[in-house]
């Protein structure tokens, strides 16, 4: 078994698709990737992922593959890094990271604080979902991380950066494309997406909302990042909920509208190990303000 197949099976669980990992992600051709998948199964002995009318779903096997694929990876990386730190002269490092996303606004920020006060500074960035920044907190291979609250966050400490409100999102020549704001009861027909499990945080304000809306909603898919959210409202022709800074990312196909009435939202919050005492991170933490400050 070799990095790359792990890094081809943690593209297509995020993509949903092995047509959108193999043209957006890996720059590989599809019957590429599906044979480096096959090749994969057959080296672990269990199917881990299976194709239906929704693109690719994980099996059990598959999901529970996923999380040691992923800090697999990581590892790897972090022992790439050490090798590399071990024959280059010592320098303040300090490892970010983010929400797919939100490094867009955030970064130019954060990187001028950070160089203004540690000139030499070396800063490691990453993207990646929520859940899995927070374990990456805790195993300390992250200062920091720009991120949505976890459950399970003992270990962690964190500091409230911005509230993003969540807006509709659909196709631009959808019915309800007239209108300037949706009420919840205006979608009870439509089809629609929940985020997956990926994004937690947004999942739940979503379900939430709809609960407190009293609309009874029975999504049809699940989608797992903004790409895949593209690609299901496009086909299928449904709407979901965003956070409204994902507005930049889409297509002219596809418009936006703002919910009326009770907002949903979910805060981005900048979340550090406990245990972390790094004055880097003590400066970072002590222009929250300028950071919340920076365009959503």
């Amino acid at each position: 078994m070799e990095l790359r197949h792990l890094r081809y099976f943690v593209a297509v669980a995020d993509a949903g698709s092995l047509t959108v990992a193999a043209e957006r992600k890996l720059n590989t051709s599809q019957p590429s990737l599906s044979r480096q998948i096959r090749d994969l199964e057959q080296e672990v002995g269990v199917q881990l992922m299976h194709r239906s009318s929704h693109g690719i779903e994980l099996t059990p096997a598959g999901k529970a593959f996923l999380d040691h694929a992923r800090m697999a990876l990581v590892q790897a990386e972090a022992a790439k890094e050490a090798a590399l730190r071990a024959v280059q002269p010592a320098r303040p490092t300090f490892a970010i990271g983010f929400i797919s996303g939100a490094e867009i606004s955030l970064l130019p920020t954060v990187d001028r604080v950070l160089r203004d006060e540690f000139a030499g500074i070396d800063i490691r960035l990453s993207s990646e979902y929520s859940p899995v920044l927070a374990k990456a907190l805790m195993r300390r291979r992250l200062d920091v991380a720009f991120m949505r609250p976890e459950e399970s966050m003992e270990d962690l400490r964190y500091a409230r950066v911005r509230t993003d409100p969540l807006v509709f999102v659909f196709p631009s020549d959808h019915r309800l494309a007239s209108k300037t704001s949706i009420e919840p009861k205006e979608i009870a027909n439509e089809t629609f997406f929940v985020p997956s499990k990926s994004a937690p945080s947004v999942r739940r304000a979503v379900l939430e909302f709809f609960r407190r809306a009293g609309v009874d909603i029975k999504p049809e898919y699940e989608v797992h990042n903004v790409v895949h959210a593209i690609s299901m409202i496009t086909s299928m022709r449904g709407m979901m909920l965003l956070p409204a800074y994902t507005q930049r990312y889409l297509p002219e196909s596809m418009t936006t509208r703002p919910v009326s009435g009770e907002v949903p939202t979910v805060d981005l919050i900048l979340a550090h190990h406990k245990a972390n005492k790094s004055p880097i991170l003590r400066l970072l933490l002590s222009k929250i303000g300028e950071l919340a400050g920076a365009p959503a």
